[in-house]
């Protein structure tokens, strides 16, 4: 779950290269703030839970199948903030990384992805910072999801804090993909071979054509069923 902020606040530091001690000094720092970000999550589950709680009591399928959340580990934090070249602080975390909180939503059909999206942003709590659609124009290696980088607010003892929460959006089929891409990765030599990326956007673009092929039944089934069923018989 990562995205770059925009290049006028993604500068690196021009700071050596941090040593033993201040990555565990970091990582320490880093702890002390996660509850924070459990926070946010929970705030961003339970709006997802409640919507999903209406659909299946008043539609003819719920459009949220499943929901996923993680925090990232605080080593992870340290790691990416030194690959970047960024200061190791909670303060440069929370400026330069957008993913430290992440949902993930699997959705069934397509047009679930971007009804959810449009319902979660209609709340006047959430905050839209970006939305990058990697559906309409999916990464090289064939990757699709609607992601947005939200932020939510936490209420604590003595304040309110504005936290960023990663969310990505995809259906069953686009999350099965991903999540073997994810796994070969670590499998595969650094140097990918072209076979190997062509079989798997390849693998990316069937299966994102089952998606389009399903929505298209999914569709022709509601509208059949609405024109033999009309809606004053429904109600």
């Amino acid at each position: 779950m990562m995205n770059r902020q925009d290049a006028s606040t993604d500068q690196p530091s021009a700071s050596p290269v941090p040593d033993i001690l201040q990555v565990d000094q970091a990582i320490q720092a880093f702890q002390a703030v996660e509850h924070v970000y459990s926070a946010a999550i929970r705030e961003v589950q339970t709006k997802l839970e409640i919507l999903s709680d209406e659909f299946s009591l008043s539609a003819d399928h719920n459009p949220i199948h499943h929901i996923v959340t993680r925090v990232k580990a605080p080593a992870s934090i340290a790691a990416k903030l030194q690959r970047r070249g960024f200061d190791l602080s909670v303060r440069s975390a929370r400026r330069h990384l957008s993913d430290i909180a992440g949902v993930r939503v699997i959705c069934q059909y397509i047009d679930d992805i971007y009804m959810i999206a449009d319902l979660l942003l209609a709340q006047d709590d959430i905050h839209l910072i970006r939305q990058t659609d990697y559906i309409k124009r999916p990464k090289p290696n064939g990757y699709r999801s609607l992601h947005l980088i939200i932020s939510v607010p936490v209420y604590l003892a003595r304040r309110k804090e504005q936290v960023k929460v990663e969310i990505q959006i995809r259906t069953i089929a686009m999350d099965f993909w991903a999540s073997l891409q994810h796994d070969l990765a670590y499998k595969l030599p650094n140097e990918v071979s072209t076979n190997i990326f062509a079989e798997l956007r390849d693998c990316a673009d069937v299966i994102a054509d089952t998606d389009r092929r399903m929505q298209k039944l999914n569709n022709l089934i509601a509208s059949q069923t609405q024109a033999a069923c009309p809606r004053d018989e429904l109600s």
